[in-house]
């Protein structure tokens, strides 16, 4: 993968990992905890109720207490020849399940193949009152290198690690409400690091001397989540044979991926449901390493609208032999150090776990489980229909609100599985003749 540096190499992990499903979560942990090496804080931390109060006091405002999503393991990737077990966190059931079985499916056909840009972000300058907008582009232009100099000096140690202030971009904004205005844009190396501070002081050190040299006035000076030079691609070839059913061909299931896929191309009302299932797969992992997820669904969402209409962020075709080929390019602004990838222990945890070495071997994996996530949803929506998987799942939480625990739990949820009648008031009636001796 990019940026990666060869000579790092961690133990050999496995993420076929069977009958995963059929452990309790104690046993579940404990089986990837000694599949993945962890360590006994990293177990414990991934456990739940890693993040004690008083840290929590310190990472934001009016700390009140903390609040706990279910986190699952994601199995069976295959990444680049590489496998990896994948922290989830969220709360909508069927994400993990979904991701993992199609993971399986590519497994057997060489996995996900992925590659990424260099972690470049943007820093915007905004400037207002600016008499020849295009006479002071050409003055920043030419004032590029003491620029770049100035934003670095603010960052002596990313620029030792080989990042930095790479370049700089002044855009042009003739007519807007408050007339012409200019943005320069610090195009900066953030290596490891999701960037926002470090961007967001270059551009403070800098405005003063772009109001000089532009003889305008300096107004916001911050990060674009919209990552565009910050790209992670994953593509997947799959056979006709390892999508097959009982109940439907490979070909006819590839060919349904296909369509259901030119669905979203065309129209943003079903773009905007086909990119909230990529997302379904990308957030959870987002959220589990403690990256910031609104910045990712805000620069993913821009990106799919970048030609001037909203549209699908995947692509799926089929390929000359047959083979289903499906593909994912998208900004992925995730960061190793700082913010709560370092303050949170269930983060730091969930990162040993992934195992991986870089912010873009991070971003690679996590587009990689948007694709995957992407192929189950279509394979479902183009076969059985989406409800068949999903309210299977979601039955155990239905007796959970009906008021069943432990062993009942399960008994409920199949019952109304296998009714197709997911309901509180049934899961309640199937309950009450459970504890009545009727069941």
């Amino acid at each position: 993968m990019a940026g990666l540096d060869s000579g790092v190499a961690g133990p050999v992990v496995s993420s076929r990992l069977e009958s995963l499903r059929n452990l309790s979560p104690a046993d579940r942990l404990q089986r990837i905890a000694d599949a993945a090496f962890l360590e006994a804080p990293e177990r414990a931390a991934l456990g739940g109720g890693a993040l004690p109060l008083t840290l929590a006091n310190g990472m934001i405002e009016n700390v009140v207490g903390t609040f706990e999503l279910p986190m699952g393991v994601a199995t069976n990737f295959t990444i680049n020849g590489r496998d990896f077990l994948v922290p989830m966190a969220v709360e909508e059931p069927s994400v993990v399940a979904a991701a993992s079985y199609m993971a399986r499916i590519a497994r057997g056909c060489g996995g996900f193949q992925t590659s990424s840009t260099g972690p470049i972000m943007r820093a915007q300058v905004q400037v207002l009152e600016v008499a020849d907008p295009h006479g002071a582009r050409a003055r920043v232009l030419r004032e590029r290198d003491a620029i770049i100099a100035a934003a670095n000096v603010k960052d002596k140690v990313l620029v030792s690690l080989g990042g930095g202030c790479r370049d700089i971009e002044v855009h042009i904004f003739e007519e807007t409400p408050v007339g012409a205005m200019l943005a320069v844009h610090l195009l900066v190396d953030v290596r490891d690091a999701m960037g926002a501070n470090t961007v967001n002081t270059m551009a403070e050190t800098v405005a003063p001397m772009i109001e000089r040299i532009t003889g305008g006035v300096v107004r916001l000076r911050i990060l674009s989540n919209y990552a565009d030079l910050r790209l992670a691609r994953a593509t997947v070839s799959v056979t006709p044979e390892a999508l097959a059913t009982s109940d439907y061909s490979g070909e006819r299931i590839a060919r349904g991926i296909v369509e259901a896929c030119a669905f979203a191309i065309v129209d943003p009302y079903r773009a905007a449901t086909h990119n909230k299932g990529i997302m379904n797969g990308i957030d959870p992992i987002v959220v589990a390493t403690g990256n910031d997820w609104r910045a990712i669904e805000a620069g993913a969402h821009v990106w799919a609208a970048r030609t001037g209409r909203y549209t699908s962020l995947s692509h799926w075709e089929i390929d000359g032999r047959g083979n289903l080929v499906g593909t994912l390019e998208m900004p992925m602004a995730l960061g190793l150090v700082g913010g709560a990838t370092k303050t949170h222990p269930a983060a730091r945890a969930a990162l040993k776990l992934l195992g991986v070495r870089s912010a873009q071997e991070l971003a690679e994996v996590t587009v990689a489980v948007g694709l995957a996530q992407n192929m189950a949803a279509l394979r479902a929506l183009a076969t059985e229909g989406i409800q068949k998987g999903h309210m299977a799942l979601h039955a155990r939480n239905i007796a959970i609100v009906a008021g069943a625990s432990g062993d009942e739990i399960e008994r409920v949820a199949a019952e109304l599985a296998a009714a197709h009648d997911v309901r509180v008031d049934r899961a309640k009636e199937l309950l009450e003749a459970m504890r009545g001796g009727g069941a």
